[in-house]
C-alpha cells in the first residue's frame, strides 16, 4: 500500500502564504474496528456455498482463497488464511460484495417466510378437509379444485398403505406453484423426515374429498 492510501493529508499556510502538507496517521482504533468487520466479512463469505461465492464476483485471489478456507477446520491456518483474506478485502471496494450479500441474505429470508405459508396450507389442506380446501379455493380461484382433491387423496392412501409420499411432495411442489414463489428450494430437505408417520397422524379419521365436492360441482 503506498503512502497515500496510507495517510490521509492535511495543509495549512505558512508564514509567507504557502500551502504546507502534512500527514495526519490514521486511527489506530479506528483501524481495528474496520479491519474486524473486514474479518467478520472473510467468514461469512467462508460459510457460503460454492454458487454463493462465485455470484460475489470477487476478484480471483479473494475466491481462490475464500474457497479453500471454506473446507478447513478451525484451527490455526484457517485463521491465517482468513487474516490474509482481510488484508486482500482492505485493498478494494468491498461495498459491492456487501450488497450482494444482503440481497442474499434477503432472498433467503423470503425463501423462508415462503416456505411457511405453502407449508400452513398443506398441512390445512392435509387436516382440514373439504371445508379448508373450500377456503384455499376461494383465496386463490385459479388453483385446479380436480389435481388438489386428487393430491389430497393420493396423500391420504399413500399414509394407509405406508408407501412412500410422493403425493406431499407433489402437493407442496404444486401450492408453490398457485403462490406464484420461485423455484430455488431444495422441497426434500424442508419436508420433514419422517413423512409417513407425520401424515397419518395428520389425517387421523378417514376424510373423504369427492361426495361433498362433488355435490358443489354439480351447483356450480
Amino acid at each position: 500500500m503506498n503512502e497515500e492510501q496510507e495517510f490521509d493529508y492535511e495543509y495549512e499556510y505558512d508564514d509567507k502564504g504557502e500551502i504546507v502538507y502534512y500527514a495526519v496517521r490514521p486511527n489506530k482504533t479506528q483501524l481495528k474496528k474496520d479491519l474486524a468487520v473486514l474479518f467478520d466479512l472473510s467468514e461469512e463469505m467462508s460459510n457460503l456455498s460454492a454458487p454463493q461465492v462465485k455470484s460475489l464476483e470477487l476478484p480471483e485471489n479473494i475466491h481462490k482463497a475464500v474457497m479453500e478456507v471454506s473446507g478447513m477446520p478451525h484451527k490455526g491456518a484457517r485463521k491465517r488464511l482468513l487474516k490474509y483474506i482481510t488484508g486482500q478485502l482492505n485493498k478494494i471496494d468491498v461495498e459491492p460484495i456487501l450488497e450482494k450479500l444482503a440481497r442474499m441474505k434477503n432472498k433467503s429470508v423470503h425463501s423462508v417466510r415462503e416456505h411457511h405459508i405453502v407449508e400452513r396450507w398443506r398441512d390445512r389442506l392435509i387436516k382440514g378437509g373439504n371445508e379448508a380446501l373450500t377456503a384455499f379455493l376461494n383465496e386463490n380461484p385459479d388453483a385446479d379444485r380436480q389435481q388438489l382433491r386428487q393430491l389430497l387423496r393420493n396423500i391420504q392412501k399413500e399414509a394407509e398403505t405406508s408407501k412412500p409420499p410422493k403425493s406431499f411432495r407433489l402437493l407442496y411442489r404444486y401450492l408453490k406453484g398457485v403462490f406464484n414463489f420461485d423455484e430455488d428450494v431444495d422441497y426434500d430437505t424442508m419436508i420433514v423426515h419422517n413423512e409417513s408417520e407425520e401424515i397419518e397422524d395428520e389425517l387421523g379419521e378417514d376424510i373423504d374429498y369427492d361426495d361433498e365436492y362433488e355435490n358443489e360441482d354439480d351447483e356450480d
